[in-house]
């Protein structure tokens, strides 16, 4: 294809896209060494409380920033929150509405059976005890300049790429996470004094996983149980 095929116009509205270029064998093995990486990733619920470098959490979301988006709006926003009165002010307000869900009544019982197993309760400490906490807010809509809405498109599908993206950029680099959504999670957004347009998305305490973390045994799907593939 000759140069001025290439969609690019002269306003500089396209590039050319640099993506890398790899050997067959090169695919397979960095494919290879990255499934076994994120094969050893797991939701950790102990923290060591030793700091983190910032920096790090920093890197991880602006890895996450990179995730594509509807229209290219990036309807995402993340709160990195170490001071550790806030930490505990969200570990209180978290706790308050978890104890509801698991002892009142709230979380249906089917559902409190299926996470029995995982070892979980309304008893949230590592939301004090990791260095660090993101907070990831789903952007409903744009707010321009004036102050005017403008409309967002598939947001809580960029904004969940978005969140993959950082769960992976966080395990790539040896720092542990949980996705955390505690229910509901409006509290969140009057804690952290969020604008209107944007609504908790997803919680994450990030940190080194303590000396003594266990993770419940569990099996992934294999391959032939989660792919099909289509014969015409």
């Amino acid at each position: 294809m000759s140069e001025d095929q290439y969609p690019y116009t002269d306003d500089g509205e396209f590039v050319p896209y640099d993506g890398p270029l790899r050997s067959d064998g090169e695919m397979k093995e960095r494919a290879s060494s990255f499934y076994e990486l994120m094969a050893r990733r797991r939701s950790i619920r102990t923290f060591d409380t030793a700091p983190v470098p910032k920096d790090l959490i920093e890197t991880a979301i602006v890895t996450a920033g990179t995730a594509p988006s509807g229209a290219h709006q990036q309807p995402w926003t993340f709160v990195l929150i170490g001071d550790p009165d806030t930490k505990r002010r969200i570990r209180l307000a978290a706790e308050e509405e978890e104890r509801t869900n698991y002892l009142d009544g709230r979380m249906p019982e089917d559902w409190q059976e299926e996470i029995a197993r995982l070892g979980t309760s309304w008893q949230k400490p590592y939301l004090e005890d990791a260095p660090w906490i993101v907070v990831l807010f789903e952007q409903r809509y744009g707010v321009d300049e004036d102050g005017s809405r403008h409309k967002h498109y598939y947001v809580k599908e960029s904004v969940g790429i978005a969140a993959g993206m950082f769960i992976s950029a966080l395990h790539n680099m040896g720092l542990a996470t949980l996705t955390h959504t505690p229910s509901p999670m409006a509290f969140l957004t009057t804690l952290l004094d969020r604008p209107a347009n944007e609504r908790p998305f997803i919680l994450f305490p990030i940190g080194y996983p303590a000396a003594q973390s266990v993770v419940p045994r569990l099996e992934r799907k294999p391959l032939d149980d989660i792919l099909v593939e289509y014969e015409n």
